[in-house]
Parts: structure tokens; C-alpha cells; sequence
């Protein structure tokens, strides 16, 4: 039994939350901490079961971060706030000895660019801290990491080809919606695309690369290709892939809006004048857009998001398809949320689980790849997010 403080009170925070006081044989003891508390006393009070106290912080602070640790005493962090503040908790990690846990690498604010050299920068300092440090434990990095790796153990001597895949196949009746953080997606999905062949990074120009992908249950959706960090640890770590890609699903509506918002200047992350204040155009558009975590009340459909991977089993070609489909209704009527906050926030609390009991273990910082994959897999499903495979099918990439 193990206390850990979660930091973010998000759609993604809250599907945390929820799952973690499900597990009170686990996590004896729950901190929900966020900027606006009020945020956070309504998620405990929603979804808390009556076990979780919660507390106000502002992550950029370390000081404020080490001092709430200190206070807390938590086994681990898990970090579910934004990006841009993965630093700063890291280094409050550092400082009280305490494990770290996060769904997405950092990125600066200054800057539409994420890699995880400022992430990995931190090995050597929790080695020698004695501590660990888990990066990228949602489900795109994270489940898809660990479908790959489970790939690597069970079905191939190696792989050759991976195409990540990742459908949205649902409908929230909005005119235009994200379904994470407004800010940092549409900062992620407008920069240049990149993909990995034969040992080099190919960049494409967002949106470039289109092709009709079929998903289960869903059908044939436009899919383009996009760059997305589990690339990058990915490769490092499986150094016989000749091909990793990251495809995901947008509708014309929504490319139609996301033109507009750039040609109009509203996807600008540089300091503008208005009536003598400077303002940040995106920074601005969060705030009139709908909010990620009020859009579960009626979303309809699926989300669709697996590995499509090809190799070499026994000197015999292999292909292989691990997926996890997610209704959206479903995890609304269970943690008050739509699937992709509950498709990052359930792997989430697993891989906190897999770290407090001990299945995961390590000195320094880690992608998720890098540990045995079987005890998460075994557990995903039971836990709300069962997965299928595919042998030797038709893959269409």
C-alpha cells in the first residue's frame, strides 16, 4: 500500500483519480493537486469514493512542488499536468527523492517542438538519486509502446515495420473540439511531420502523407501521418525497425477549422499587443474553445489505437495487429469523461501500479518500452481497456 499524489485535474487527471481510489489495496493514500483546487475538490468528490484529500499548487514552482511532497510524503508523482511542466516537477522529484511518472514529454513554452532529450538528460541524476523515472504512460506513448514491446517479445525476432494508428471514431457534436488540452494539440498537430526509415528521420509537411486506413469497428477513416515522441524512444530502443510511423485520424470539418485558425493567426505562440497587454493568440483560443473534459455528455463512437507491425518470427515473414478499441459513452457513464481522457488516464494508474508493487523496476529515467511488458498486459484489460490481435492478417500500411 503506497500514497501517491497526483498533480493535473483534467479529463486525464480525473480518469486517474478514479482509478487509483478503485485500487485501494495499491494506493493506501491519494493527493489531487492542481492551480485552481476547486477543480480537484469536485473530481474527489465525483469519483473520489471519499478517498482522496486534495490540495492547490502551481507545478511551475518547484519550491511549491517540494513543498507539498514533503508535506504529502508520497511514493511517487504522477504527472498529468501540462507539458510545460514536466521540468519543474522532475527537479521537485529530484530534490525529495520521490519516483516520477508522466503521460507526455516536455515542451517548452517558447517553442512548438517536444523530444525527450531534456527527459532522458535526467537519467543519470535519478540513478544517482536512487529513484525512477517513468516517461510517457498514457496510451500514444505508453499502451502503444508496450503493445510494441510486447510485439518484440512474443512474436518476432524482429521487427521491420511499425505504423502506430489512431482513430478518433467518435462524434461529440461540436463544430470544433480537441479532445485533449486545445493548446498543446493543436501546437503537436501543426508542426512539420516526421517518420523513421532506413536509420534517418524523413520530415513531411503536415498533412502531407494521407492514406484511407480501416479501423474495427469503425470503418475507413482519412489517416495522416504526423510525428509523435513514442517514435523516437522507440527506435532508440528497438534499433531493427527499417520503418516507424504515426498515423492519426482527422475529418475534413476539422482540418477546414484548424486552416482557418492558422491563416487568422490564431495558432501563433508569440506575445501579441491588444489594448496594451500582451496576449498569446493559442493561449487565448483555449479559453473559447470547449473544454476537453465537458465533452463526454453525449460523444458517440469509438476511439481505435493499435500497433500494425511486420518482421520475422523463425526466418518466416510475420505481420501482427495489437489494438484496443474505446467507447466513449462507456467511459463517460464510468469516470464521467470521454475516451481519450479515459485511454490515457487508465494506463496511467496502471503503470503507477506496476512501479508501487515492484513489477517495474529501475534506477534513472525510463520509456515505458524498456520494462517487461507482460504484467501490464495482463492487467490493461481488467482494468477497462481489453486488447485484440491479429496474426499474419492484411495490414493496409
Amino acid at each position: 500500500m503506497s500514497k501517491v499524489l497526483i498533480i493535473g485535474a483534467g479529463g486525464v487527471g480525473r480518469v486517474v483519480a478514479s482509478k487509483c481510489a478503485d485500487n485501494p489495496e495499491v494506493f493506501s493514500e491519494i493527493l489531487l493537486a492542481s492551480r485552481t483546487v476547486s477543480k480537484c475538490d469536485v473530481i474527489a468528490k465525483e469519483v473520489g469514493k471519499g478517498r482522496i484529500k486534495t490540495a492547490s499548487l502551481n507545478a511551475d514552482n518547484v519550491a511549491d512542488t517540494v513543498a507539498l511532497i514533503n508535506e504529502f510524503q508520497p511514493e511517487l508523482v504522477i504527472n498529468v499536468a501540462l507539458p510545460y511542466q514536466d521540468l519543474p516537477i522532475m527537479d521537485a522529484c529530484l530534490e525529495t527523492g520521490v519516483n516520477y511518472l508522466d503521460t507526455a514529454n516536455y515542451e517548452p513554452k517558447d517553442e512548438a517542438k517536444f523530444e525527450y532529450s531534456w527527459q532522458w538528460a535526467y537519467h543519470d541524476r535519478f540513478k544517482e538519486k536512487g529513484i525512477m523515472a517513468v516517461l510517457g504512460c498514457g496510451f500514444d506513448p505508453g499502451v502503444t509502446s508496450i503493445y510494441t514491446a510486447y510485439a518484440a517479445k512474443h512474436h518476432f525476432d524482429e521487427m521491420h515495420y511499425l505504423d502506430i494508428v489512431d482513430c478518433n471514431g467518435g462524434d461529440h457534436g461540436k463544430a470544433f473540439a480537441t479532445n485533449f488540452n486545445p493548446e498543446i494539440n493543436i501546437r503537436e498537430i501543426t508542426q512539420n511531420g516526421r517518420y523513421w526509415e532506413n536509420g534517418q528521420w524523413v520530415e513531411t509537411k503536415p498533412f502531407e502523407i494521407k492514406q484511407a486506413l480501416n479501423y474495427p469497428n469503425i470503418g475507413a477513416r482519412d489517416s495522416y501521418v504526423l510525428y509523435h515522441e513514442e517514435l523516437e524512444s522507440l527506435t532508440k530502443n528497438f534499433p531493427s525497425l527499417k520503418r516507424a510511423r504515426f498515423w492519426m485520424t482527422f475529418g475534413q470539418e476539422y482540418l477546414t477549422h484548424l486552416r482557418v485558425i492558422q491563416n487568422i493567426g490564431m495558432s501563433r505562440i508569440d506575445p501579441v499587443k491588444y489594448k496594451g497587454i500582451d496576449i498569446i493568440p493559442l493561449e487565448f483560443l483555449k479559453e473559447v474553445l470547449p473544454n476537453p473534459g465537458d465533452l463526454g455528455d453525449n460523444y458517440t463512437g469509438e476511439t481505435s489505437i493499435g500497433c500494425r507491425i511486420k518482421g520475422v518470427k523463425d526466418g518466416e515473414e510475420k505481420t501482427y495487429y495489437v489494438w484496443n478499441n474505446c467507447s466513449h459513452q462507456k467511459a463517460f457513464e464510468e469516470t464521467g469523461t470521454q475516451g481519450v481522457s479515459y485511454t490515457t488516464g487508465v494506463p496511467a494508474m496502471l503503470g503507477a501500479m506496476m512501479v508501487l508493487t515492484g513489477k517495474w523496476q529501475g534506477k534513472g529515467v525510463f520509456n515505458v518500452e524498456e520494462f517487461d511488458p507482460d504484467p501490464f498486459m495482463e492487467k490493461i484489460g481488467e482494468h477497462g481497456l481489453p486488447w485484440n490481435e491479429e496474426i499474419n492478417g492484411d495490414l493496409e500500411v
